[in-house]
């Protein structure tokens, strides 16, 4: 959704006579995903790697089993290792 801001932004400054720099303008900061809260679009859009297959695995299993208590619970969703938990790490958030 923030890209679509931002090349609205762009084209809106463009037409108007000013031009942005770059495209990489963010109004937003990038802030976590609580795993435990998100749905799965939010999930694959914050997510590297974690695609809507994933993320819908990511959300069965909280419903199967219950909140999330530690990021390491991640890795037992089919689909999610070491390596792909340790590239979200700081993109993530329990509560």
């Amino acid at each position: 959704m923030r890209i679509f801001r931002t090349i609205f932004l762009s084209l809106s400054l463009a037409l108007s006579g000013l031009v942005l720099p770059s495209l990489a303008f963010s109004a937003e900061p990038n802030l976590p995903v609580n795993i435990n809260t998100a749905d799965a679009e939010t999930l694959s859009a914050a997510l590297k790697g974690v695609g809507t297959r994933k993320a819908e695995a990511i959300i069965a299993y909280r419903e199967s089993y219950g909140p999330f208590k530690a990021l390491e619970e991640l890795t037992a969703v089919k689909g999610i290792g070491e390596s792909l938990l340790n590239k979200n790490r700081d993109s993530i958030t329990l509560e």
